[in-house]
């Protein structure tokens, strides 16, 4: 049961998802909560949108593509696994590889899975052009080892590396957050993930979530800046 805090936390701001406790869209055997955004859409702008997935471009190809690993595979198969099935749906044979420098024995791992699975691999790494962090006005003391050279990742240079060597697909391997954000945005080709970096919960953030009433209850305390 909510508390009375986060009832009136909630009126006082627009509801989302989130706040829904019915989830009537995914099976309809509920009802829609009167906030519902997707009953706001309206039937035109919906058909629209449903109209893109039943077309024949690559949007519509890598939705029904993921459908099919999802109907097949759910619970099944490893993400791994996923990528390469999900891969192979789309058509797609160059698999660029955008990965952190802290997990390059791991891409060489997957690197060695996609070539056995028949895929030709091409990795470029956070630290690719080698440019020292305070070129950009990053501050000595916010390196990891102040007063050393400490290169920039580098997400811009690794999407116009896989751009121009024309990647099918993109896979992030442990980019930083927000670094992985610039990579997916200056990427040309679909871009999907395999390892979220999170160093301090063995690279599964969503521990920091199952724990936030217990070990982790600091994110929860208000008033925490960061």
């Amino acid at each position: 049961m909510d508390s009375e805090h986060e009832i009136i936390g909630r009126a006082s701001r627009e509801a989302s998802c989130s706040d829904c406790g019915l989830l009537n869209c995914y099976r309809q055997e509920s009802r829609f909560p009167d906030f519902c955004p997707g009953e706001s859409i309206g039937k035109q702008a919906l058909e629209g949108i449903t109209g893109r997935y039943c077309a024949e471009d690559e949007d519509a190809r890598a939705a029904k593509a993921a459908a099919e690993v999802e109907g097949l595979y759910y619970g099944k198969l490893t993400r791994v696994e996923e990528v390469l099935a999900f891969a192979r749906r789309i058509g797609a044979r160059k698999i660029g590889l955008a990965t952190c420098v802290g997990l390059v024995e791991e891409t060489r791992l997957f690197s060695k899975m996609l070539r056995q699975n028949g895929f030709e691999p091409y990795a470029v790494l956070c630290k690719i052009g080698s440019v020292d962090k305070t070129e950009i006005g990053i501050d000595e003391e916010l390196k990891l080892r102040p007063e050393s050279f400490e290169a920039l990742c580098n997400p811009l240079l690794q999407a116009k590396m896989l751009n121009e060597w024309k990647s099918d697909l993109n896979v992030v391997i442990g980019l930083c957050v927000g670094h992985d954000a610039l990579f997916c945005r200056h990427s040309e080709a679909l871009v999907t993930t395999l390892i979220v970096k999170d160093r301090v919960l063995a690279h599964n953030p969503a521990a920091a979530l199952y724990t936030s009433r217990s070990y982790y209850k600091r994110v929860m305390e208000t008033g925490r800046e960061l």
